[in-house]
């Protein structure tokens, strides 16, 4: 896997405490995540956000996977 470039990813510590967000939007990577978790149909997630392109969640996606750890434990309790 090579390295991803997120040119379409913003972190400026005086917005949104510094999470990364879509565009410099007040749109947080995380809830991007989240809102394609909630509608998986891309007709709707672009009705409740007009605002996103494909390329915002393709690269919302890449740098998720990008951070998450190699090895992760899930324990059930």
């Amino acid at each position: 896997m090579t390295a991803a470039t997120f040119d379409r990813i913003t972190v400026d510590p005086k917005q949104m405490n510094g999470q990364p967000c879509i565009r410099g939007m007040r749109l947080s990577v995380r809830r991007v995540l989240e809102a394609v978790s909630l509608y998986p149909n891309r007709e709707d997630l672009f009705r409740e956000y007009p605002e996103l392109v494909e390329d915002d969640i393709s690269q919302a996606l890449e740098l998720a996977a990008a951070n998450l750890e190699e090895v992760i434990d899930f324990r059930v309790a």
